[in-house]
């Protein structure tokens, strides 16, 4: 389920009787899926995105327009100018990113690979930080990029560490509930969660290898995953020890956050 699936989903919850949408609710909704495309959107996307009607939508639009969140182009909208203060903002005001920072640069210099760090967030895998493999041909995911939370070793390492309910729910969508394959993906995250990391080859883009970490605040609260990203054709005869320098870097991240 993408962002774009969830959101409709919840507001087909919201709309159920004895609930409503607030006018709140309505213009995050157009705000998250434009933050998610990563690219310009017509009225009739965001309608589609968001399940508001296109009354409901300009005036969201409207909204968003005047406080900067939102510039449009001709009949294309995108995120305004205060998405790079906020941007700008966490930036300097994450503990999560400036204690990871320094381990992502040592992670990459001793590897020579693209590292990155995801978080959760509306149902997608997003990319906190990344520093890129200082070699030509290399991997990566741009910063603030995000993927659902069903391919690839980062999201499904985001995935395995949400909540019960949440995870749950996830799986159910990505797959129907009672099916083969949620079996198989439930198994999956939960081998995942008893070795402590995944590789993937190829689920997102062909020919990367993805291998990724949790990462752990205080009570071993899982808060984002440390993901090591390369070629596969490098990685094949160095494969266990790309994953230790990875699970050592996350033990790292780890360490400083529960401190």
């Amino acid at each position: 389920m993408d962002a774009t699936e969830l959101l409709v989903s919840e507001r087909a919850a919201a709309d159920t009787p004895g609930s409503e949408v607030s006018a709140a609710d309505r213009v995050l909704q157009v705000l998250a899926v434009l933050a998610c495309a990563g690219r310009p959107l017509s009225a009739s996307e965001l309608m589609q995105g968001t399940g508001l009607p296109r009354s409901s939508l300009y005036r969201q639009l409207a909204r968003l327009k005047r406080f900067g969140f939102v510039a449009d182009s001709g009949a294309l909208y995108a995120p305004g100018p205060l998405g790079l203060q906020l941007a700008r903002g966490f930036d300097d005001g994450s503990h999560l990113v400036h204690v990871a920072r320094p381990v992502l640069v040592q992670l990459s210099q001793q590897t020579q690979e693209s590292a990155g760090l995801l978080v959760a967030a509306n149902g997608q895998a997003v990319c906190l930080d990344m520093v890129e493999s200082p070699l030509s041909l290399r991997c990566s995911f741009d910063k603030g990029s995000s993927v659902p939370l069903k391919v690839g070793a980062s999201a499904k390492c985001v995935l395995a560490y949400l909540p019960a309910v949440q995870r749950e729910a996830l799986l159910n969508q990505h797959y129907g509930e009672g099916s083969p394959a949620r079996a198989e993906a439930a198994a999956e995250l939960q081998e995942l969660r008893t070795q402590g990391y995944i590789t993937t080859v190829g689920q997102v883009d062909a020919g990367v290898w993805g291998c990724s970490v949790p990462v752990f605040a205080s009570g071993r609260r899982a808060v984002a995953a440390l993901s090591l990203m390369a070629p596969q054709q490098r990685v094949q005869h160095q494969q266990a020890q790309l994953v230790q320098a990875t699970l050592a870097a996350a033990a790292r991240i780890s360490r400083s956050l529960a401190g």
